[in-house]
């Protein structure tokens, strides 16, 4: 049991160094050199965990189309609209693309590599889809106006891409508050909620998610 712990451990340590390399190298430019460096490791000792360069983004590819079909599925519970659910996932994506370096290191492999995706799972394009579907159903429920989902989705996963290099903290204003509050903006935007704009507050009943 302690050798089977140590390697769990390990493999864990192993995947961290990998994701930091591919998120900020991308795969090409990734070598496992460079990732053993990040672990202290051999580059042979790395081998015992991960055979190649391929096994290695195909474990985070697979791990992270896991977190996001948990993501999807806590927010399809009966009563949730199709808006609620698009804003609590896009805002959890949104915070979760910066502080979570596995799955931001999978969306630039499916991104980068299309490759790789062929027999492995595409987690861009999972989260690509799933927003489709969302937006189409918040405009079916009268939620959202009837923009292209396509291009609603495409939007919205620019902007996360973007705002990984963006700081968000104006004074006064925590970085957090700052964040959320941007991108509740921004969907309300999407949304057809001119009160974003002007910043006139919601009348009773209004609010939404």
């Amino acid at each position: 049991m302690v050798k089977q712990e140590r390697a769990r451990r390990t493999r864990e340590k192993v995947l961290d160094a990998a994701a930091e390399e591919f998120a900020v190298q991308g795969y090409s430019r990734a070598t496992l050199n460079a990732v053993a460096a990040r672990t202290g490791m051999t580059k042979g000792a790395l081998y015992g965990h991960f055979a190649s360069k391929e096994v290695l983004a195909g474990a985070l590819l697979a791990q992270s189309h896991e977190v996001w079909e948990e993501m999807l599925l806590t927010r399809n519970a009966p009563g949730v609209t199709a808006r609620t659910a698009l804003e609590s996932l896009v805002l959890d994506l949104a915070h979760r693309l910066k502080a979570d370096v596995r799955l931001r290191a999978a969306m630039r492999l499916a991104t980068d590599c299309p490759s790789l995706t062929r027999e492995l799972p595409d987690v861009s394009e999972d989260v690509r889809r799933d927003l489709v579907e969302l937006v189409r159903r918040a405009q079916q429920e009268g939620g959202m106006p009837p923009h292209p989902p396509e291009l609603v989705a495409q939007l919205l996963l620019t902007a996360m891409h973007g705002a990984l290099h963006v700081s968000f903290g104006p004074k006064g204003c925590t970085d957090a508050a700052a964040w959320e509050a941007v991108w509740r903006l921004l969907l309300d935007v999407l949304a057809g909620d001119l009160r974003a704009l002007s910043g006139e507050p919601e009348a009773e009943g209004d609010a939404h998610g």
